[in-house]
């Protein structure tokens, strides 16, 4: 628990931000970071730090409040232990004292208040004012035990703590621009959290970080063990070459309006303030989808020259005064995507240069706001990233830029946005505080990336309870060609048998029978019409048993005689199946049930298709939703049955739908082979989209008989999803009390990363004793997962009750352990058309009410 809070509380802000209730410019910080913190530093700082909101887009700011929990940490110099007091609280008049916050530029975001670095002491119970002799021996007893490992990591921590304070006085930023204090807030909050393991914690003493800085600084003698590398990306003709320039103040690269400036990867290694930075310039990307060829070369090489040296950030350079809305440049960052992976935008800011341009006129004529200029611009960067990396809680950092010579300069000599924002210190810290936090991560042991990936994936948490219901499923088991005369269970023939005895020749020794027309049906009274339906009903049952029966026989006959053919020549065979294929005749399949259209085209022809007698069995994949309006067809599914050495089944299926946003494919081998009576391996091989990812699947299950009403079956499945790599195993067993009952029981686990998710199912099955002839049918289904702790329950219910000769009342149930549940009830019937008339009812209850609403009003 206590790395993944520190992880969350660094790691996160390694990351672009990701929560979008947050402003624009805010990159230290994530949702689920600052959900971590909540719960984690509640416990140790009794504070509300979390609920500030800080934008990166300033320059500086001036706090509003001084920090009323700051402590004074001293090192003692006789046993360099820690002794930690409270700071006493400021008075009102300090309070008043206080300098006011500056008026907000009209830049990006708005004005926030500063997120104290300092974090607040644990406040021991008091009693009678006073805190025990007792608590006090137990805190001296837990600091005077840190370990020394530990004390050298937090002297190193606070060292990054003061190089980046040097940073920033280099830069001319103060400690308490937003940006310096989100980095010190999560490097002290990381502090806290890493010292659990050693007892109490103090807090840090921001003063005498701030003071040995200021004093390192103006000492000059201590050097800066400091160095950044940048990476530019950004299509041609944006200024990344200028932009590079500008950074050094001197020509590194040449410009031209009129020509390409930089053909090939290229770094430049210089010190600004000091300070060594690597800049990488990579030649210009093209938007369009016909060069996206030339981009991948070019991008390939990019990231072979940055193979050994990755970057420690990377600026993705736009111009401010291209309007553009229709994401013309998304073919140009999935390339970005493809090549280097989704986690470079995770690291990346955003850069907007011209950002001296004067905004462009409003719908109405007249100039809009230059903060509603960048602001607009600014989300559509943004919005595209997002949907390049496939996550639209993405949220990057935007900074401005400007080069050109006649920009407005301070008496520094630094230029200045329309904004009033100084741009490139403000571009500098924002990339340095990256390098900071990665520097802390590595010391605290928190993330181990691998080697020779400069930019690492993400890892994801494999979906456990998804997989778990996807081995959980009962799959029927393949069986060869001529085993495959029926649907029905093995289990159901067996028990059929001595029932069909029986009734054999019921059906032939009844009487003869002639159905009435309409006309002779209207002239029975209402006795003579119940004696006459009875008795065409109980005729039709006693038919439809027979033809059954038949079926069953013709089944029983087609196996012995596909068994009897085994030991033929295999020549034999195979001319009679060439004989067999030559003989049929493609037939027309049955129409598509398409749904209900007020286009006056109905375009049905475009859909019938005949089954040839070819062993491919190829169909298209129809979206019936849409299919009014366009043909519809969205896919392609491909199906064949093959028979290895006349004993071992096999299957492939495939299907590949693709539509406007995204593509899916779904593919599925699998064989069953019989080693005894009674008992059969099935082995399958599945691989389908899961969100961006193909999920590979590797299943096994093994089915046996204990006895006649009785299957029992074992299964293993192992699943590779990314990088993740999930196993599972499951146990089901079937029992068939009768024709009217049978019991199904499932359990299994699925385990991936040390996660293991549990589940289990029951469901019970009552129907008629002639089904299908008779329609009663009721089914209780008993669900149960468990994740994380998490315990799921669901039940359903189901029940379907036959009214009559042609009316039917279904039933449905749905409810779960929170609350939530589910009530249908459904009345069907092929000859009371006046039932339809009850769906008014809704509409007119909609109708009143909406007329009660207006005369009310």
């Amino acid at each position: 628990m206590e790395e993944s809070s520190v992880a969350s509380v660094i790691g996160g802000s390694l990351s672009a931000e990701r929560s979008k209730t947050e402003s624009a410019g805010n990159f230290l910080g994530n949702e689920n970071d600052l959900r971590a913190e909540e719960t984690e530093v509640s416990q140790l700082m009794r504070a509300d730090e979390d609920d500030h909101e800080v934008s990166n887009n300033h320059a500086e700011e001036t706090p509003t409040k001084e920090d009323n929990t700051m402590q004074e940490e001293r090192r003692a110099h006789s046993n360099g232990d820690q002794e930690i007091q409270p700071a006493s609280e400021p008075t009102s008049s300090e309070k008043s004292t206080n300098p006011a916050p500056p008026a907000r530029p009209a830049g990006l975001g708005r004005a926030a208040p500063l997120l104290e670095p300092a974090a607040r002491v644990v406040q021991q119970p008091r009693v009678n004012s006073s805190v025990s002799s007792m608590q006090s021996q137990q805190v001296e007893d837990s600091t005077n035990g840190e370990t020394e490992e530990y004390d050298e990591t937090r002297e190193k921590l606070q060292m990054i703590r003061v190089k980046f304070l040097r940073l920033a006085h280099r830069l001319g930023q103060t400690p308490h621009n937003v940006v310096v204090a989100q980095v010190l807030y999560r490097l002290g909050l990381a502090e806290q959290l890493r010292g659990r393991n050693g007892g109490r914690v103090g807090a840090f003493s921001f003063d005498r970080a701030s003071a040995m800085a200021e004093q390192l600084e103006a000492a000059g003698q201590e050097p800066l063990d400091f160095s950044c590398t940048i990476m530019v990306l950004g299509k041609t003709g944006v200024g990344k070459s200028a932009t590079i320039n500008s950074i050094f103040d001197e020509v590194k690269f040449g410009t031209d309006a009129f020509f390409l400036g930089t053909k090939k990867v290229q770094d430049v290694v210089g010190t600004v303030q000091g300070i060594k930075v690597r800049i990488i310039d990579t030649p210009g990307l093209l938007p369009s989808s016909s060069d996206q060829t030339q981009n991948e070369k070019m991008l390939r090489s990019v990231k072979q020259f940055i193979k050994k040296t990755p970057p420690d950030i990377v600026l993705y350079l736009d111009r401010l005064d291209m309007q553009s809305r229709d994401f013309s440049d998304m073919p140009l960052l999935h390339t970005i995507t493809e090549i280097f992976g989704p986690s470079i935008w995770f690291n990346a800011i955003v850069v907007l240069t011209h950002a001296a341009s004067a905004p462009p006129d409003g719908p109405n004529g007249t100039a809009s706001s230059y903060d509603m200029f960048v602001t607009q611009r600014s989300h559509v960067v943004q919005q595209a990233i997002r949907q390049a990396a496939g996550d639209m809680r993405l949220m990057n950092p935007v900074s401005l830029v400007e080069n050109h010579s006649a920009c407005r300069t301070n008496r520094a000599g630094q230029r200045v946005l329309p904004n009033g924002q100084v741009w490139k210190p403000h571009l500098l810290l924002l990339s340095f505080a990256s390098k900071i936090l990665a520097e802390a991560n590595t010391l605290l042991k928190l993330q181990d990336s691998p080697t020779g990936k400069p930019f690492p994936n993400r890892t994801r948490a494999p979906p456990l309870p998804f997989l778990l219901s996807s081995l959980l499923q009962s799959r029927p088991q393949l069986k060869l060609p001529e085993e495959q005369f029926g649907d029905g269970d093995d289990f159901d023939d067996d028990l059929d048998e001595s029932s069909d005895s029986d009734e054999e020749s019921e059906f032939d020794e009844l009487p003869p029978f002639k159905r009435l027309t309409k006309a002779q049906e209207a002239r029975l009274s209402k006795s003579q019409k119940k004696e006459y339906f009875d008795e065409l009903e109980y005729r039709e049952k006693l038919f439809m048993k027979k033809q059954l029966k038949e079926e069953k026989k013709r089944r029983k006959m087609m196996k012995k005689m596909a068994s009897s053919t085994k030991g033929l020549p295999s020549d034999l065979s195979k001319d009679e199946e060439e004989s067999g294929g030559a003989a049929a005749v493609p037939i027309p399949l049955p129409d598509y049930a398409l749904p209900a259209s007020f286009d006056s085209d109905n375009p049905t022809h475009r859909y019938r298709h005949l089954d040839s007698s070819h062993q491919w069995l190829v169909r298209p994949v129809l979206d019936t939703h849409g299919w009014d309006h366009d043909v519809g067809y969205e896919g392609i599914n491909v199906e064949r049955l093959f028979v290895v050495k006349d004993k071992i089944p096999l299957s492939f299926s495939g299907q590949v739908t693709k539509d406007k946003k995204e593509a899916n494919v779904q593919l599925e081998a699998a064989s069953s082979i019989k080693h005894g009576e009674g008992k059969a391996t099935s082995l399958g091989f599945d691989m389908q989209t899961v969100g961006k990812d193909l999920a590979y699947t590797l299943r096994s299950e093994t089915r046996f008989c204990n006895f006649r009403k009785n299957k029992a079956t074992a299964g293993l499945s192992v699943t590779l999803l990314g990088d993740a790599l999930s196993a599972g195993w499951k146990v089901e067993d079937k029992l068939i009390a009768n024709k009217q009952f049978q019991l199904v029981m499932t359990g299994g686990a699925m385990t991936a990363r040390g996660d293991v998710a549990y589940g289990g199912s029951l469901e019970a099955q009552l129907r008629d004793k002639d089904y299908p002839l008779g329609r009663s049918l009721s089914t209780l289904g008993l669900s149960v997962m468990d994740w994380h702790g998490d315990l799921a329950i669901g039940c359903n219910l189901q029940s379907q009750i036959p009214i009559g000769r042609s009316s039917n009342l279904i039933a449905r149930v749905n409810l779960n352990n929170r609350g939530a549940g589910q009530a249908s009830i459904r009345l069907n019937s092929s000859e009371q058309i006046q039932l339809a008339l009850v769906g008014l009812i809704p509409l007119l209850r909609k109708l009143h009410g909406h007329l009660q609403q207006l005369s009310s009003q």
